[in-house]
């Protein structure tokens, strides 16, 4: 599949994939040695809403715009608010209630994400390989030096910045499924990612289209011999492979231990606001246990 970012900003799997990006940042920060966040796929960082891809498909009212739309339960509300503090933040309001999906103009993409949630001692290094989008890119984190924009192919940056020199830290890899074998290099970059960086986590976007392409990554997983493999499955209608994108995954390697205890009181809070249909699904379970 081709998954242009700028057409889907905002929708149902940027607000799965931020939300918890969103928390394992909460984790992160909460010990005082520094980290640093390495994004693989990082796109341009901000998404106007208002520009003809995201007019085109308006996925982004069937996403942060149907999350905004009423108040969530107070345990959701409490878990999202770090995400939301960002979508607030490059919206230029000043908190997440006052967030207003009907004059939502922007999106932040998963670099201004992370920097929402760095501290000052922490680095981000965000790698993009289009030259365009990675000027764009580096003039939008202008004068941050916490933050390094490097145009390169993503699957190359595991080799090259692992393992960072703060010896903590998240890999974040979003790639844009255009290539047949995305999958394939998805397992072998963890491979060679985790021989460099064996204790660091390790974030991994994909879409789903069918079970049969799901089962098998996952049993590819599982043959890498990786301990602490965790999935996310979110489906806000019954995947179709020739149909839109209905439904995501995440596979995180070496989870923090609270995550989920979190992801109980998040996916479900986030599929009752946002399903389509009624095969909509919102679930984790443990691939490879520790």
């Amino acid at each position: 599949m081709n998954y242009r970012h700028a057409f889907h900003a905002g929708n149902f799997a940027d607000v799965v994939k931020h939300a918890i990006l969103a928390r394992i940042l909460v984790h992160l920060a909460a010990k005082p040695a520094p980290f640093r966040v390495i994004d693989t796929h990082a796109g341009i960082g901000l998404y106007d809403l208002a520009g003809s891809e995201a007019r085109r498909t308006g996925e982004w009212r069937g996403g942060i715009g149907r999350l905004l739309a009423a108040p969530l339960p107070d345990a959701a509300a409490a878990l999202l608010e770090p995400y939301l503090a960002a979508v607030a933040t490059t919206a230029g309001v000043t908190t997440p209630s006052r967030l207003d999906p009907a004059h939502l103009a922007t999106y932040p993409g998963s670099p201004l994400i992370v920097r929402a949630g760095l501290r000052r001692v922490d680095r981000a290094t965000a790698v993009e390989l289009h030259p365009a989008d990675a000027a764009t890119l580096a003039a939008l984190f202008a004068g941050d030096a916490r933050l390094k924009v490097v145009e390169l192919d993503g699957w190359l940056a595991l080799k090259s910045f692992l393992p960072p020199k703060e010896r903590r830290g998240l890999v974040l890899i979003d790639p844009p499924f255009e290539n047949v074998d995305e999958f394939d290099r998805v397992v072998r970059g963890l491979i060679e990612a985790t021989q460099r960086f064996a204790n660091g986590i390790y974030m991994v976007w994909h879409p789903i289209k069918g079970a049969a392409d799901l089962r098998r990554h996952h049993q590819d997983l599982v043959d890498t011999g990786l301990r602490r493999i965790l999935t996310v499955e979110f489906a806000v209608d019954r995947p179709d492979a020739e149909g839109p994108l209905v439904a995501c995954g995440l596979t995180i390697v070496n989870p923090p231990w609270t995550l989920p205890e979190e992801l109980d009181v998040l996916l479900p809070a986030l599929i009752d606001r946002l399903a389509i249909g009624p095969d909509a699904f919102a679930g984790w379970r443990w691939l490879v246990p520790e």
